[in-house]
């Protein structure tokens, strides 16, 4: 609204949002006027001001913070940097070059936190009001029921590279236990997450790391943010990588790249040439 009360509500409710308030001379964030944010908040805490609505606490807000940064970027393996490098041989700016990564972060590559967030929240209300002694025996059947409808992995551990360990992943929750220890967090998803890895390790005979989905799935469940905005807050996140690779290869040069270099070609498996 621009505070003009004659004008047509069927045009200014046509958008409406708590968001922002934006007109001339005024910019205000979900009630807090931008010139009192900047230089007093966090990038951090705005992003949850934006998602929440209110300002986290220091601590909320570091521990978002580390989530973000352990995500940023996994290297030109990572298919979406990778498709993030291509585009950047291609003559297209660094905006297309960001958004050719964050559009490749789907189910498969990117989602895992997501889906994680969701097992996390499902469990807990499994085990809502259980004895401690009877979570494993919970736990397991909830893994059996998963398997049966169709779960390979279990979202958020296991990883191709790093075994057994993914090094992102203990650093983080030794986070989430101070946090818990100071009463930021419950600790409750952190515990979940760590009977997951011990089951696995029961059903697999052999380390199941958890990953940064996992790991990142943690810390976004014991904040309080809905799945959904897991994997949104990993887009955040992994954005920075993307621009940082796609900036460091236009320096580099290069036209278009593909995905292997121009000297090998994929493997034909279709109908050969008829014979004269």
């Amino acid at each position: 609204m621009t505070g003009d009360k004659t004008q047509d509500p069927s045009v200014s409710d046509w958008w409406r949002t708590g968001i922002i308030e934006m007109r001339p001379g005024v910019i205000r964030f979900r009630g807090r006027p931008i010139e009192e944010l900047i230089g007093e908040i966090t990038f951090p805490q705005m992003i949850w001001l934006l998602l929440r609505g209110d300002l986290p606490s220091k601590p909320q807000a570091e521990l978002l913070e580390a989530a973000l940064v352990a995500a940023v970027d996994h290297g030109p393996q990572a298919p979406s940097i990778a498709a993030a490098r291509m585009a950047a041989t291609c003559g297209v700016a660094l905006n297309h070059v960001m958004a050719t990564a964050v559009n490749m972060l789907g189910d498969v590559h990117g989602g895992a936190g997501e889906e994680c967030v969701d097992w996390l929240l499902d469990i807990r209300q499994t085990m809502e009001g259980a004895a401690e002694r009877d979570k494993e025996r919970l736990l397991s059947h909830y893994l059996d029921e998963r398997h049966a409808d169709g779960a390979v992995f279990v979202p958020g551990f296991g990883h191709r590279f790093h075994k057994p360990v993914d090094p992102r992943a203990p650093r983080l929750l030794a986070l989430v236990d101070e946090a818990a220890a100071a009463g930021t967090v419950s600790g409750e998803f952190a515990e979940i997450a760590r009977l997951l890895e011990a089951e696995l390790l029961k059903e697999k005979g052999k380390p199941v790391p958890m990953n940064i989905d996992g790991a990142t799935a943690v810390i976004f469940a014991e904040l309080g943010f809905a799945a959904p905005l897991a994997r949104g807050l990993f887009c955040i996140s992994r954005s920075v990588g993307a621009l940082a690779h796609g900036w460091e290869q236009m320096q580099e040069g290069g036209r278009n790249k593909g995905p292997i270099p121009r000297g090998y070609l994929p493997s034909y498996i279709g109908p050969q040439e008829p014979k004269a």
